[in-house]
């Protein structure tokens, strides 16, 4: 179907009328994604003005008209300068709302934040608060892709569609990795088992499990003053309330962690780790350095996010342990090639551009979700 003036031509040669006219804008952060996905649609980026001035703030000016359009705004997650991100694009959204936008579909294929999606003692969800901001700011619409946890989605008081990447990474494995039928899937943690079944029940190939790794985040117990354990004898003062308890209440019993080992035979294979993200290096290095002691003969490392913040680039390239780290394009990550010859970068930009059509012209997204599981 092709536009022609104000109506749309049909294969057929009858016409119909068109959907509100959609534009998209990407922010200054990430530019090449936003070219890249405009490319394949067959459309102009949108103009949008982006500066930040000397006292830091960001100062956005919509240079299109966008009143009762669709707007698609095109950001990402990154591994430097992350709170400016997520502010540049709130304010990218406000500015479209109040210009009069009809509607407002904000793509971020690695959402920010999205790890801290679970309460920590007196921490908080700040997941949850970052999907608040969106909303607030005018999001009608948020399209992501592999979600730390896909529970995320019920923190959006808007619709979400979470993109997968596996399809890529999946045919990447049988067009780049000779022999990859001798190889095994594996996870690097027991929490990563579910994502690694449905790798391996795609490639029709064993799994394996790290188990024993330390889980990023967690802490051990220290008594830091919160712990108010009951009274062992009663208090001689009257009390606001009182229970007579038989006996002292039990504590839990603490968790001792396991010897790092693995869970499956790995001898004489290709051992693939797949997962949503890296981010750090160390628990990968420790995995790989594993996996080749059992007897791995090569390494992969594929995942969905390259963030690879700090020095993990340097670290991933100077390990004789891992072979090759394959990532998508959903964070900038052309910078990082230099610094880490092993890095592969798949490029789905023609997934998140048919996402935005699809929403654009009102059709089914099922196309996109083919095969996927409801434990995928």
């Amino acid at each position: 179907m092709r536009q022609v003036g104000g109506r749309a031509r049909s294969a057929g040669g009858g016409t119909q009328a068109l959907r509100p006219p959609m534009i998209v804008f990407g922010c200054s952060h990430y530019p090449e994604l936003s070219k890249n996905v405009c490319d394949i649609l067959g459309i102009t980026e949108g103009n949008v003005s982006i500066t930040h001035p000397s006292n830091k703030e960001t100062d956005v000016a919509i240079n299109e008209f966008v009143r009762s359009k669709e707007v698609f705004v095109i950001s990402s997650g990154s591994s430097t300068d992350i709170n400016n991100i997520i502010m540049e694009l709130l304010i990218v959204i406000y500015a479209c709302k109040t210009s009069s936008a009809r509607k407002i579909v904000a793509v971020i294929p690695y959402l920010p934040y999205s790890r801290q999606c679970k309460m920590r003692k007196r921490g908080c969800i700040t997941a949850k608060l970052v999907a608040k901001l969106l909303f607030n700011a005018g999001v009608n619409h948020l399209i992501t892709m592999d979600l730390h946890h896909k529970e995320i989605q019920a923190f959006f008081d808007c619709s979400v569609d979470n993109l997968r990447a596996s399809p890529f990474i999946v045919q990447y494995i049988l067009d780049n990795i000779p022999d990859y039928s001798n190889g095994i899937i594996v996870a690097k943690s027991p929490e990563s088992t579910r994502r690694a079944s449905s790798y391996a029940d795609r490639l029709q190939l064993d799994i394996a499990v790290i188990h024993g790794e330390e889980k990023v985040g967690e802490e051990e117990y220290t008594d830091d003053g919160r712990s108010s354990p009951p009274p062992l004898v009663a208090s001689t003062a009257a009390p606001i309330f009182s229970f007579d308890y038989p006996g002292n209440v039990p504590l839990t019993v603490p968790k001792i962690k396991p010897q790092i080992k693995v869970v499956g035979d790995v001898s004489g294979k290709i051992a693939m780790i797949v997962d949503d993200m890296i981010d750090e290096a160390r628990t990968y290095l420790d995995a790989a350095r594993l996996l080749k002691q059992e007897g791995a003969t090569k390494v992969y490392v594929l995942v969905t996010h390259g963030i690879l913040s700090g020095k993990a680039p340097e670290e991933l390239n100077h390990s004789d342990a891992v072979d090759e780290v394959v990532v998508c394009n959903t964070t900038p990550v052309k910078h990082k090639l230099e610094r880490c010859p092993k890095l592969k970068v798949i490029d789905v930009s023609i997934m998140i551009a048919e996402a935005i059509r699809r929403i654009h012209n009102g059709e089914s997204m099922a196309h996109l979700y083919q095969n996927i599981r409801g434990d995928d």
